[in-house]
């Protein structure tokens, strides 16, 4: 049986942050370092929840229910777009554009419940690489 301990290191560096991780196996201890980049635009955290939100309306086929909640991400997100927008202009526009097929979707004279899920978990792929 492997147990795995996780040791953090409070390592940052302007291209991001670094974490170690050391796990322990009957046949010694092994070092594996892991870095990633810290996020251009920050935490994004609050938008995805509203995302995690809306995905768990679709799954219970309560689309008017989805439409209703994913406003409060465009709203939310048009607000947060002075300070958001400056610091990654790029990256910005691919989450926006992500955001605009999740509402177009839901928003369908006749949404599709599949296709609502795959917008919608576009969306949530777009942010886990671009957020924080």
């Amino acid at each position: 049986m492997k147990a795995n301990w996780l040791l953090v290191t409070g390592v940052s560096a302007v291209i991001g942050a670094a974490a170690f991780l050391t796990s322990f196996s009957p046949s010694g201890f092994e070092l594996v370092a892991s870095v990633q980049a810290a996020s251009k635009l920050g935490d994004l955290s609050a938008f995805r929840g509203i995302v995690v939100d809306t995905v768990a309306k679709v799954d219970k086929n309560d689309l008017a229910g989805a439409k209703t909640r994913i406003k409060d991400l465009e709203t939310s997100w048009d607000e947060a777009e002075p300070a958001l927008k400056p610091r990654a202009a790029s990256d910005w526009h691919t989450v926006d554009k992500a955001i605009d097929r999740a509402l177009e979707t839901l928003r369908a004279k006749a949404p599709e419940q599949a296709a609502c899920k795959k917008a919608l978990a576009d969306l949530l792929a777009t942010m886990d690489k671009l957020g924080a």
